[in-house]
C-alpha cells in the first residue's frame, strides 16, 4: 500500500499533495493507499472533502486517528 504523509505541510499545500497523490494512484485498478493526516481536525476534514469531491471511497481506523484509507 502506498502512503503520502502529510506531517509539516500547510493546509493548503496538504490538500493539493494529497489530491494528486490519490488520483496518480487511482490509475491502478483495485487501489488502496494510505495518507498520514496526523491528530488535526481542519486537515482531516479538507482531505476527506477533497476526497468526497472527487467520488473516492475513504475510512478513518479506529486503531489510528490520524490516517485515512483510501480506495475507489
Amino acid at each position: 500500500m502506498k502512503i503520502l504523509d502529510l506531517h509539516g505541510l500547510t493546509h493548503e499545500k496538504a490538500e493539493l499533495e494529497a489530491e494528486d497523490f490519490v488520483l496518480m494512484q487511482s490509475q491502478v485498478e483495485f487501489f488502496e493507499c494510505k495518507i498520514i493526516t496526523g491528530n488535526s481536525n481542519k486537515m482531516i476534514s479538507r482531505i476527506t472533502e477533497m476526497l468526497d469531491r472527487q467520488g473516492f471511497s475513504w475510512y478513518i481506523p479506529s486503531w489510528n486517528l490520524g490516517e485515512i484509507i483510501v480506495s475507489y
